[in-house]
């Protein structure tokens, strides 16, 4: 069973990316890589990020803490597994 974990972010300014790469290495120590970035077509002020999870209580860590410095504000989170 792979874990992955879906967030949008409300990008709160276009220095979001600047400030999202710069905590690259809080999410790996949180045990997150980062698989996939996209921006909403139709809503240029969200972001949606995919990443694979090696562990679920760290992730939910960065989740409650650190995602909110991410450049952006987390405005959904799901964690998902492959069928």
């Amino acid at each position: 069973m792979t874990l992955q974990l879906l967030c949008s972010f409300t990008a709160t300014d276009d220095g979001w990316q600047a400030a999202y790469d710069q905590s690259a290495e809080t999410r790996a120590q949180a045990g997150l890589t980062q698989l996939q970035l996209w921006r909403a077509a139709d809503e240029p002020g969200t972001v949606w990020a995919l990443y694979g999870v090696n562990d679920r209580a760290k992730a939910q860590g960065w989740l409650d803490g650190a995602a909110q410095l991410s450049g952006g504000r987390v405005a959904s989170a799901s964690f998902l597994t492959t069928l």
